[in-house]
């Protein structure tokens, strides 16, 4: 079994998606696709006898585009669509005044009076309606491209209610200008603008960030360096990624990044590996160990051996973790999806079937136009189709109020079903980076004093546990005989006093009388630094990742909440257990690397579970991805934060209870606007066929446009509430 992710061109709506993925699961030697509308790509897993360019016509047989395998180095285009919506939401208004002045009794425009003026009324509103078509044509061209290939969705009945109010309206136009005035009333372009606007509407705040998800593939490229120092006879030569080969001998330096991955050869090095583990503290690698491409050196000059190039790679299957995460199929409920399969062509049967019926009854070809254009009119959902985003765009605007940016609408209806959380730990439940979190003061300096004569000694070091003292040196101190200790520490000189700073191996023939304090860290977590001076320790520094504030007071709600809630991280057990207890967390998995976060979610999700997963680093990316919902930090590494689905920006977790809060509610608000949606149909629709015309009750397609707004009113209203 392959499987190749392509890249199709042609999509616009779910219907398409449904449809290329149906079509492709038909098919010979397709053993599953699964196609994404955002991405515009199919994941298609298959046989090993068929062929790229097979799987490619297929979809070219299915009606769209293929554009060949995907390719991870995307272009940035450029988007109007939020001026052209802008302007065309300005224009609008004209266009319902000029229609509607004279039903609500506003001052009218003298010269396109439709009573004094009806041909110049005419011509006015079919001239303001055209960039109403020409921004539309996406629409009317997919509405009949799915009729064409039998899978008729929203855009079909939005079509055809546009083109025949349009058509129907052009041709009263023509018959108003050759003198035929009683006809200014059967005019319905501002009909056709509205449909089109709040269609796109909707559409724009659905589509609107969506697009990031691309630009997490391109970071997590970026991550590894474009060229590499090859080892050679004379020393070492500059290559780039595309010329390395297995086996050759690759040079890194102090401060620069591992080209492939491999194995070391020669040398040592402390590596900063958190894209990968997630770890804090970056590991020293010595002869045998295994370095992944894009881990930065801290200190050493190293030489290893190629071992996995290109697609082989720890990064390369990274991306293709988020592509394939990105790709597969969320099992959210689309209401509005789902129905309208059945809906639009029960509708558009509904209309042909009235227009036929009218002509049996002797009835006139305009009156019975009327009828099935009053039908597709009334019928259109625009109300169907802003049930949802307008409830989505206010909650999202009510909750970036609150510092939650949600990237994803599908986030606030998944929400409410979520029941396990997933916590990396460093950054995300810790602060990332180490700190000193006890000093044992044995001396005759005071705190400050200590910590000035150890952040001193300390800037000398390219160690990654040095960077925790910098805050604490007040003034400068001259350092002499600086030395590093392999293994051990460092030693150093300050005013004729030598000092030692490192690990009890630095103790050697010195009494040490404070193992209790040193024990007593080491149980904490910590990291431990002796001070010595002299042959006396004067000094016990406790280094370790701190927890954040509010961690354990998230964590409590959260679990009070009813929420499973579970550690991932790439951190020792000892550490994670110790923090994990301290935060209340009785699920911790530890040594997770990016493909085993990945399994235990997918093990999950599989389980019935809804997951959400909540990380800030580059390993975090492709778990984020996989989850239901993902959930990032504004102080996150870019990967992670395109990645995500909702980004907290004052990097507080309590919003994330708050998140789940919001979720249910804007959930239970598109129910009811979908309930509206449905309700003004089954109710509008008999009226428009004319069977209630004996009870005096009947509409027309102006009235039908009319009410067809005020349905789409009643669901804006309702979604405003969600701002309280």
């Amino acid at each position: 079994m392959k499987k190749v992710i392509l890249k199709i061109d042609g999509m616009s709506c779910s219907a398409c998606s449904n449809h290329i993925e149906k079509y492709l699961n038909k098919q010979k030697g397709v053993l599953d696709a699964s196609v994404n509308l955002v991405m515009g790509q199919a994941l298609i897993y298959y046989e090993d006898d068929i062929s790229i360019e097979t799987l490619s016509k297929y979809i070219n047989d299915s009606g769209y585009k293929s554009a060949g395998i995907y390719d991870e180095k995307l272009e940035n285009r450029k988007d109007n669509s939020k001026i052209y919506l802008i302007v065309l939401s300005i224009l609008i208004l004209l266009i319902m005044y000029i229609s509607m002045s004279h039903m609500l009794n506003f001052p009218v425009i003298p010269f396109i009076d439709m009573k004094n003026y009806p041909v110049n009324y005419a011509i006015s509103l079919f001239i303001l309606s055209i960039p109403y078509l020409i921004y539309g044509k996406d629409i009317i061209v997919n509405g009949i491209k799915n009729i064409i290939h039998k899978a008729p969705n929203m855009d079909t009945l939005v079509s055809l209610g546009v083109l025949v109010s349009f058509i129907y309206s052009f041709i009263n136009m023509i018959l108003i200008i050759l003198g035929d005035y009683m006809l200014v009333e059967n005019l319905y372009f501002e009909s056709v603008c509205m449909i089109i606007l709040f269609i796109k509407l909707g559409r724009y705040i659905d589509k609107n960030s969506k697009e990031k998800t691309k630009d997490a593939i391109k970071e997590l490229v970026k991550v590894t360096p474009e060229s590499a120092l090859l080892k050679t006879k004379d020393g070492y030569r500059e290559l780039t990624i595309d010329e390395v080969r297995v086996a050759d001998i690759l040079i890194v330096k102090p401060g620069g990044k591992v080209a492939v991955d491999g194995e070391i050869v020669k040398g040592s090095a402390h590596f900063d590996e958190a894209f990968i583990t997630g770890e804090a503290t970056p590991v020293r690698k010595k002869k045998k160990d295994k370095v992944v491409a894009g881990a930065i050196n801290y200190d050493g000059i190293v030489e290893y051996k190629a071992e996995k190039i290109g697609p082989k790679s720890t990064i390369s299957e990274m991306v293709h973790l988020v592509l394939e995460a990105s790709n597969s199929k969320m099992p959210i409920s689309k209401i509005a999806d789902k129905v309208s399969s059945y809906f639009v062509p029960i509708i558009i049967g509904i209309a042909v079937i009235t227009f036929i019926i009218y002509l049996l009854l002797g009835t006139s070809l305009n009156e019975s136009i009327i009828h099935m254009v009053t039908v597709l009119v009334v019928a259109c959902p625009c109300a169907l189709g802003l049930a949802t985003p307008l409830a989505v765009v206010t909650s999202i605007g009510s909750s970036a109020k609150r510092g939650i940016v949600i990237k994803s609408s599908e986030s606030l209806e998944i929400a409410s079903h979520i029941n396990t959380i997933i916590f990396d730990k460093t950054g995300t439940l810790t602060y990332g980076k180490l700190s000193v979190n006890k000093l044992y003061n044995y001396s005759k300096y005071s705190d400050k004093e200590l910590l000035n004569i150890v952040a001193n000694i300390e800037s000398n070091s390219s160690h990654p546990i040095a960077k925790a003292f910098n805050k604490f040196k007040i003034s400068t101190m001259k350092v002499s005989n600086y030395k590093e200790l392999s293994g051990m520490g460092l030693s150093a000189k300050i005013k004729n006093k030598t000092y030692y700073l490192g690990n009890s191996k630095i103790l050697d023939n010195i009494e040490n009388n404070y193992t209790k304090d040193e024990d007593s860290l080491s149980k904490k977590g910590n990291s431990i630094i002796y001070i010595v001076e002299d042959k006396n320790i004067i000094g016990l520094v406790g280094v370790k990742d701190i927890i954040k504030k509010e961690s354990k007071n998230a964590i409590k709600d959260l679990k009070n909440n009813g929420y499973n809630v579970v550690m991932l991280t790439g951190d020792n057990q000892t550490t994670s257990n110790i923090i994990g207890k301290e935060l209340g967390i009785d699920s911790i998995i530890s040594n997770c690397l990016p493909t085993d976060k990945t399994k235990y979610i997918k093990e999950l999700k599989s389980k019935g579970n809804k997951v959400m997963m909540v990380g800030d680093g580059i390993n975090d990316a492709p778990s984020l991805a996989t989850a239901d919902i993902g959930i990032s930090f504004k102080s996150s590494t870019d990967i992670a934060m395109n990645s995500a689905n909702v980004v907290i920006t004052n990097d507080n977790i309590d919003n994330i209870l708050e998140f789940l809060t919001i979720g249910k509610r804007t959930l239970r608000n598109i129910k009811q606007n979908l309930f509206w949606a449905f309700f003004y149909n089954i109710l509008m629709i008999p009226i428009a066929i004319g069977l209630f015309k004996k009870f005096g009750l009947e509409i027309n397609p102006m009235i039908a446009s009319f009410s067809m707004m005020l349905s789409s009113l009643c669901v804006v209203f309702n979604a405003l509430r969600l701002r309280k």
